[in-house]
């Protein structure tokens, strides 16, 4: 069924742009065409989900296979949902607007242990049953999940999934499209299409596989794998171009893979662990991928991403010649957390310039053995190194992390994070300049399958006692703020995330109890008890209490309440059965190195480490040669010559009126880059394009009438003016007309007086349009018509409304309706007369209570401009 969206998403919805499809790069395939139809869903708000490098690359890749196509869904805000539950209306895919329940298959990204809540909040809003048993009873689409957490550990959530799909998606997704259009295609039935997928590597389908008492996964069919193979694929750059949201999301920026995969054997890092063997993109294929990426998007920032961007090795040459090419476009360059011994010079100059962008460095641990017991691979001379280079290249300002509650800490390590900070302050100081200020991230360690800590338990209570420790160190601290993750979000992801199937039901009863978004600082109480209750519930709070008081192994076979002595590490793990290439022995070996506080060299640059990932069904490390680093060509310098001024008269209808006034901002911004117009920038340290928009639109209002002012460095023709922004814009952003004015000339901004409204008013009871014209004509004959209002400083002001109104006429009337035409105030200096102040006035009059149903905007009226 197509969900008619214009009901649901209407202004009082909080950014409604979110759910409209209509975005630049958004794929609209016929629906006919189509023997797959997938919906890709990022179970968080849209502006996370929307801006998520994985979820834009498999939706591109997806698009490009032939007889498939793929929509998407994100987790609706809460206003929304609302609306949804309220009108029985079920969850749709955006651009479509199909509900998902219409679709072949409908993938999640399962990122985040505490994600699953979302998953279930966005299964009931399409009303699909949340259990695979469940959706066996009818006809629904198959339900699986990818990601991190997907892989780490698929058991806590195999009871909602038909499948997972382990590892790397890019080659992995299209293959599952082939298999289902050929199930579809020879008709058969559910089960034989899984039994069909469980031959694809990397396809996990939980209801062929038993848990024993013992705590293993196997198969309980023979024509499954024991083991399921963790995909890996090779990044490619082209496939990150695309989806330029309206509204500014979380990473709102251009944002390129260079590397994916990290060899440094940092213990506690499962990515590490789970993307290995590290694979370098081709630093062509990364230049060319973020030239054609900005001049495409518009965008005015890119990233390059990378679990560690400075161990890509043509990281200062690649980004050298991008700001080369790029240098008069006003582009600026974020990078990650980066590995603080290796920025230098070079990665400061590419990240610097106008617009520097904040610096994030991650030495995890405050002491040097604690370093070496993580295998961080950092040592305090080159942690000093890399902040001095910062301070010399003018950073005034540094982020760091660092992590308590890892294995072996005493309290000596946790007081070296304030003595680290302390020492970096007073060595970084230099004469002339204020200084170094640090926000400081203190997460909790939290043990993740496949690592080598995977065996070690953490403790709450010891969580919050060494926070108050720092907390009492750091107020001696100057220029240091302290951020703390919050102990009991930390206990619930170590809790589900080395979980194993019976957590299913303790995920779905959290759920129920109103467990979701509990990542957000906000929720964070509301599920923290939701998930307290649930375990209960289930009767694991014994399970539990080991989070918070600190067990050796939380995954002891217990035995009428009792614990063994000693751990065994040679017990299954809820996660045996997932293959990811590293060998279990390796992984107890380096635990062991771990505990002699020996170090691990990057195999990537130093030998192998023999942990057994590399081969034929992983591959092996992919290091590329640096090219030479170019000579850098200097900074944007902005070109403030104002040689010409367009007034471009647009409109503002259908569903771009859903567009807020600063997204149609970054909208124009990112059409005049991508159409290369010389548009000319302003001065100072942020400089902007000179565009200026005549008066700001409420949201939700449509307009004929609108007014922007471009002015240019160089001259253009003004019909190849209009024709190169017309391109640029949507269908819902209508050109009109484009005058030259002088470049002297005051801006339209400046010029405005009046505007002309169309606005649709409905009252309780049956009228006719003389009592309208009654109410009309008693305004426009009334000279006083006040109003009180509240100013920004809270005083009370009134104001006499019928002042600001030069117009008042009936345009046609319809039983207790009628359409009428007003000319107001529209100036920007505040007197403005608002379409619900017009409605005031009639109330006023007529003694009726009136609903302002629509508003159109006819045009913006500017003042002639005097000499002088």
């Amino acid at each position: 069924m197509t969900v008619a969206i214009e009901k649901l998403i209407t202004p009082e919805i909080v950014k409604p742009a979110r759910y409209l499809g209509n975005e630049l790069g958004a794929k609209h395939k016929p629906w006919e065409n189509a023997n797959v139809r997938w919906v890709l869903t990022y179970p968080e708000v849209y502006e996370l989900g929307a801006s998520n490098l994985g979820h834009i690359i498999l939706y591109n890749i997806l698009n490009a296979q032939p007889r498939q196509l793929c929509d998407r869904a994100y987790l609706p805000a809460p206003d929304l949902a609302a609306k949804l539950k309220e009108t029985q209306t079920p969850l749709f895919a955006l651009e479509s607007h199909r509900a998902v329940t219409d679709f072949d298959i409908l993938g999640f990204n399962l990122s985040y242990e505490l994600g699953a809540t979302n998953i279930l909040e966005m299964l009931h809003l399409a009303q699909i049953p949340l259990t695979w048993k469940e959706r066996d009873q009818g006809n629904y689409p198959l339900i699986f999940a990818g990601g991190q957490t997907a892989t780490s550990n698929p058991e806590p959530f195999a009871d909602f999934f038909d499948f997972m799909a382990l590892g790397d998606g890019e080659e992995l997704l299209p293959e599952i499209g082939l298999i289902l259009e050929q199930g579809k295609k020879n008709q058969l039935t559910k089960e034989a299409l899984l039994l069909d997928l469980a031959q694809v590597p990397g396809v996990y389908v939980p209801r062929f596989y038993d848990v024993t008492p013992e705590g293993a996964v196997i198969p309980n069919h023979v024509d499954v794998p024991s083991r399921i193979l963790r995909r890996v694929a090779t990044p490619i750059p082209a496939y990150a171009i695309g989806l330029v949201p309206y509204i500014e999301t979380i990473h709102d920026r251009l944002v390129v893979e260079i590397r994916r995969g990290c060899t440094r054997g940092c213990r506690f890092c499962q990515p590490g662990m789970l993307t290995r063997p590290a694979r370098d993109v081709q630093p062509e294929d990364v230049i060319d991928a973020i030239e054609k990426g900005i001049r495409e998007t518009g965008h005015n920032e890119f990233s390059l991403l990378s679990l560690s961007c400075s161990d890509y090795l043509a990281l200062p040459s690649v980004g050298i010649e991008i700001k080369n090419r790029l240098k008069n476009e006003n582009i600026n360059l974020s990078l990650p957390s980066q590995r603080v011994d290796r920025f230098d010079e070079n990665i400061a100059n590419i990240i610097g310039g106008n617009r520097p962008s904040g610096l994030t460095f991650a030495p995890e641990a405050g002491t040097q053995r604690m370093r070496d017991v993580i295998n961080k691979g950092l040592t305090n001379e080159e942690l000093l190194r890399g902040i001095k280079i910062a301070v010399e290249q003018g950073w005034d300002k540094v982020k760091l992390y660092f992590m308590i509650g890892l294995p072996g800490e005493t309290d000596t390590d946790v007081i070296g994070i304030v003595e680290t900070v302390r020492w970096l302050r007073r060595e970084c100081r230099l004469n002339g300049r204020k200084p170094l200020q640090f926000t400081i991230t203190i997460s909790n360690f939290t043990p993740k399958p496949h690592t080598p800590f995977q065996w070690h338990s953490v403790s709450t209570a010891e969580f919050k006692r060494k926070q108050d420790l720092l907390r009492e160190e750091f107020r001696q601290v100057r220029g240091v703020k302290a951020n703390y993750t919050d102990v009991r979000i930390s206990g619930m992801e170590d809790f589900v995330g080395r979980g194993d199937r019976r957590l299913s039901s303790v995920i779905r009863r959290a759920w129920e109890l109103g467990a979701g978004m509990d990542a957000w600082w906000e929720n964070t109480e509301k599920a923290y008890r939701a998930w307290e209750q649930a375990i209960d519930e289930a009767g694991l709070s014994w399970k539990y209490r080991q989070v918070e008081n600190g067990e050796w192994n939380i995954f002891d076979v217990y035995s009428k309440g009792q614990r063994p002595l000693t751990p065994t590490y040679d017990w299954p793990l809820p996660w045996d059965h997932v293959n990811t290439g590293i060998d279990k022995k390796w992984l107890k070996e380096d635990l062991q190195r771990a505990l002699e506080a020996a170090t691990v060299p990057d195999c990537a640059f130093d030998g192998c480490s023999h942990c057994g990932v590399c081969g034929l069904d992983f591959g092996h490390n992919i290091v590329v040669e640096p090219p030479p680093i170019p000579q850098f060509s200097g900074e944007f310098q902005a070109n403030q010559e104002r040689l010409q001024r367009f007034r471009v008269f647009f409109g503002k209808i259908g569903e771009m009126a859903l567009v807020s006034h600063l997204d149609l901002v970054r909208l124009f911004d990112r059409g005049v880059r991508r159409g290369a117009l010389p548009i000319s920038f302003t001065g100072g340290y942020h400089p902007g394009p000179r565009i200026s928009i005549a008066n700001a639109l409420t949201l939700g209002v449509t307009s004929n009438g609108e007014i922007v002012d471009f002015e240019l460095t160089q001259w253009m023709d003004i019909e190849v003016f209009r024709q190169a922004l017309e391109k640029q814009l949507p269908a819902d952003i209508p050109i009109y007309n484009v005058e030259e004015v002088p470049i002297k000339s005051l801006a339209a901004t400046r010029l405005l007086e009046k505007a002309e409204y169309l606005i649709t008013v409905e009252t309780e009871g049956l009228t006719s349009a003389e009592i309208w014209q009654t109410w009309v004509t008693n305004v426009l004959e009334t000279v006083e018509i006040n109003h009180e209002k509240t100013t920004k400083s809270g005083k009370k002001q009134t104001v006499n409304l019928r002042y600001r109104l030069f117009s008042l006429s009936v345009e046609s009337t319809d039983n207790n309706s009628a359409v009428l035409r007003y000319i107001g105030s529209c100036r920007n200096d505040g007197t403005m007369l608002h379409p619900e102040q017009v409605i005031l006035m009639l109330e006023q009059v007529s003694g009726q209570e009136l609903h302002l149903l629509k508003v159109h905007r006819q045009q913006l009226i500017l003042g002639v401009e005097t000499e002088g």
